[in-house]
Formats: structure tokens, sequence, C-alpha cells
């Protein structure tokens, strides 16, 4: 008998590297999760050639929504050419025949990690958010258990809390990523790692967003045209980042969400923190001619929906 008998025959990976049975539970999930906006769905999280932790969740959904007609982006807080987003990119093209892009406007799925995109998406585009933790409830309710019970109940006193000391101690709200949103005024939702800049673009959004975690096999969803309101108080709004000052290094740019690059000198250099943004508008200012689509906040700083303000 020889090795080859003994083995098993070669089998090729299945479509999208999943099989049709994760897929399928996957794609039901998403219907749970569409159907109540910011319910926490759990799913039998698989095992991927990454580890949990490096985007797990939101790579599962891409690859059960995906089909050789889809335009893929990935980007990993604003940047398209991150080891990350680019091995990402690469593995999702390579299982699904997907073509894939750096330009949001273009693109029909969009896979981030902390971010989201500078141009307003549209209703043909699904956004997939990575999630390292899920639950918003975590930092005042350590027991796992008690928090789904007090999710059930919408008994959100401890966040209120949460802040309210905040506002005692600092004299503003100090959490900047994961700042927790009530959404469909029902579920308060932790909306990934995004900079507090980005929750406004959640609100009456008019793509789908999913949001998925692989190590905490939880996902959710922000169907289009649902109310998604960061928590605040009546007489403390909330306010986004204060970035008035900055300029784009690169683009001249300002009213984006920019990076923080320390010189050697003591000073700060700023940049445009969607990669794909700043490319197009480098090649505007070359004169080249490329289709920039309009931004959540405009060239004053005002945010295209009233009532979200800034520092």
């Amino acid at each position: 008998m020889s090795l080859a008998q003994l083995a098993a025959p070669q089998q090729d990976y299945a479509y999208a590297f999943l099989d049709e049975f994760a897929k399928r539970e996957l794609r039901r999930r998403m219907l749970k999760a569409i159907a109540i906006p910011g319910y926490q769905t759990p799913y039998a999280s698989r095992e991927l050639p990454i580890a949990r932790g490096w985007g797990t969740g939101g790579l599962q959904v891409t690859l059960s929504i995906a089909n050789p007609e889809s335009v893929i982006k990935v980007i990993d807080q604003g940047a398209d050419d991150s080891v990350n987003a680019a091995n990402l990119r690469r593995f999702i093209s390579r299982m699904t025949g997907a073509q894939t892009t750096t330009d949001t406007l273009q693109a029909t799925i969009i896979q981030s990690r902390h971010r989201i995109p500078e141009e307003i998406m549209t209703e043909n585009q699904v956004l997939v958010l990575q999630v390292p933790d899920p639950e918003p409830l975590r930092d005042v309710q350590p027991n796992i258990s008690e928090a789904r019970i007090m999710h059930a109940d919408a008994d959100y006193g401890l966040m209120w809390l949460k802040l309210y000391e905040q506002m005692v101690a600092f004299g503003r709200f100090v959490q900047g990523a994961s700042y927790p949103v009530m959404v469909h005024n029902r579920y308060v939702m932790s909306p990934s790692p995004i900079p507090r800049w980005d929750d406004p673009k959640l609100h009456q959004a008019a793509h789908l967003t999913l949001l998925s975690a692989g190590r905490e096999k939880r996902l959710y969803a922000v169907p289009p045209y649902t109310d998604v309101y960061p928590l605040e108080f009546i007489d403390v709004p909330f306010r986004v980042e204060n970035q008035r000052d900055w300029v784009c290094s690169q683009t001249g740019v300002r009213h984006k969400f920019m990076n923080e690059l320390p010189q050697s000198d003591g000073t700060s250099e700023y940049q445009v923190s969607d990669t794909g943004y700043a490319e197009k508008i480098i090649a505007k200012n070359r004169g080249e001619s490329v289709n920039i689509g309009p931004t959540y906040f405009d060239d004053t700083g005002d945010f295209y929906h009233d009532g979200y303000l800034r520092d």
C-alpha cells in the first residue's frame, strides 16, 4: 500500500473559502440582525487562515455576501495600503473572484477596521465593520449574562451614569473610539472602535452596515435609513473631535478626520486618515480628472445632517 492510497483525495476550497452551511448560517444571522437593529446575534464563528482579533468577524461576513460581480474595498484605520488591509483584500479577491478597488464610490462592499470613509456611501453599498468587542456595557457590567438581561430590559442607567461621571470629572465626554450609540430608539450599540467623528455617519445612512466580532461570535446591523444617535444629555450635546484648525499636509484639505504625526522638532503634521480620498484629492490637484463624491463633513466643518456638533 502506498502513501497516496492512504491519503484522502485532494479537494479544492469551497467558494469564498467557507463551506456552504457556514455561509447560509451567516446570512440567516444577518437577516435577523437587520430585522432587529442593534441587537447582537450569536453565530458559530469559523476558523480562518488569520488569527482571531485580526478581522475574522468582518472577513466571514464579507465572504458570505461577496460574489464575482462584487467590487471590494478593504481599509485599516482609513488606509488601503496597510499590511492587514492588503492581505485581507488579496484573500477575498482570491477566494471570491471579486474585483478590488481603493475608490469608495466604486466599491459595492467596504470592509473596514476602525473607520468609515469620508465620502458619503450610497444605497447600493454595504459597509462591513470589524469589531473587537461588541458589548457596549462591558465597562459597567463585566458579567455578560447580566449585560444580556440589561439589553433585554433596555436598562441603560449605568451607561448614563458613566457619562455623568465623565462630565463631573473632566467637564466633557472623554470616550473616543467606540462611543456608544442608541439604535432605532431601542438598543445601545458599540459602533466598533471608530472615532467619534464617524458616529454621525451611521444616522439615517443610505447604506447597510454590518458589524461582526469573530472572536466574540456576535454580529449586529444598522439597516439603511435607521436612527442612530450617540448617547448625550439634553444640556450636554455630543461633539466630535476638535480638528477645526488642522490642515492636511498632503492635500491641503480641512474638516476631514486626520492622523496626527509628531515631528522631530516637537511640532505635529496632519494627514487625512482616508487614504483613498486623499489620493483622489492629490490627483485633482495635479490636474487629473477624478470623481470625488460629497463628504459627510463639508468644507466649513458642518455635518450634512443637523443636530451634530463639533467641539
